[in-house]
C-alpha cells in the first residue's frame, strides 16, 4: 500500500522548483520569492518591513517557511485540491501555484473531453471531484499523464500567443522558468518530448 500524499512535502518541492528571489520584467507576477509573488503578498497584506507599503523589499524578506504556509493555505486547501484523487494532487497543486485557477480549469476541460458532464469554472467542487475520482478509478496514472500533457500544451499555447513568455517554455531547467520540463516531471517518461520533437515545436518562434 502506498503512503498517503503529504501536501506539506509537495509545497516544499514546489518552493525548491521556484527558487529564491527574482524580479523578471517579462514575468507578469513581478517580484517573486520562493514562488510567492508581490501581488499575492499585497493581497494577503504581508508588510514584512512594517513600513506601510508592500514592495520588493517585503518580497525579499519572505522566508521559505512563510511561503510554505501560504501555498498550503491559499493554493492547496483554499481551492480544495484535497478533494482530488491523491495521485493527481501534486501536479494540480504545482500548476495552481504556477497559473492559479487555470489549474482546475485545465482539469475540468480534460474531464469534459473524457465525457464527464461538468462546468468549466476553475472551482473545485463536488462535481469536479466526483469526475476526477471516477476517471482515476479507471486508470489513475493515465489521468495524471493526460493532465501533464494538457498542461504542457497549455504552456506551449501561451508561449505561441505571448512572445515574451517563450523563454519560459524554451528553458529546460525544470525550475521557475522551465515550464515544459516542470510539467513533464509529473508524467511517465514515455510521454516526455524528445529533444528533436521539442526543438521542432519551438522552431517556429525563431531565435
Amino acid at each position: 500500500m502506498s503512503n498517503p500524499i503529504d501536501p506539506r512535502q509537495i509545497a516544499q518541492e514546489i518552493i525548491a522548483r521556484e527558487g529564491g528571489y527574482v524580479n523578471d520584467p517579462d514575468d507578469p507576477g513581478g517580484a517573486t520569492n520562493h514562488g510567492v509573488t508581490i501581488h499575492t503578498m499585497r493581497r494577503l497584506g504581508l508588510d514584512l518591513t512594517r513600513d506601510g507599503q508592500i514592495d520588493a523589499r517585503d518580497v525579499r524578506r519572505l522566508t521559505r517557511k512563510q511561503a510554505e504556509e501560504i501555498f498550503l493555505r491559499d493554493y492547496f486547501f483554499a481551492p480544495r485540491l484535497d478533494l482530488l484523487p491523491e495521485p493527481l494532487q501534486a501536479t494540480v497543486f504545482d500548476m495552481q501555484v504556477n497559473a492559479g485557477r487555470q489549474a482546475v480549469r485545465l482539469l475540468q476541460r480534460l474531464l469534459r473531453d473524457m465525457g464527464y458532464d461538468l462546468a468549466i469554472d476553475g472551482q473545485m467542487g463536488p462535481q469536479t471531484a466526483r469526475a476526477a475520482h471516477a476517471a482515476a478509478g479507471v486508470d489513475a496514472m493515465a489521468l495524471v499523464d493526460a493532465y501533464g500533457i494538457a498542461r504542457r500544451n497549455y504552456y506551449f499555447d501561451l508561449a505561441d500567443r505571448r512572445p515574451p513568455m517563450r523563454k519560459y517554455a524554451r528553458s529546460r531547467s525544470g525550475g521557475k522558468g522551465g515550464w515544459i520540463t516542470r510539467a513533464e516531471s509529473f508524467i511517465s517518461d514515455r510521454y516526455h518530448l524528445s529533444k528533436p520533437a521539442f526543438d521542432q515545436r519551438v522552431r517556429k518562434w525563431g531565435s
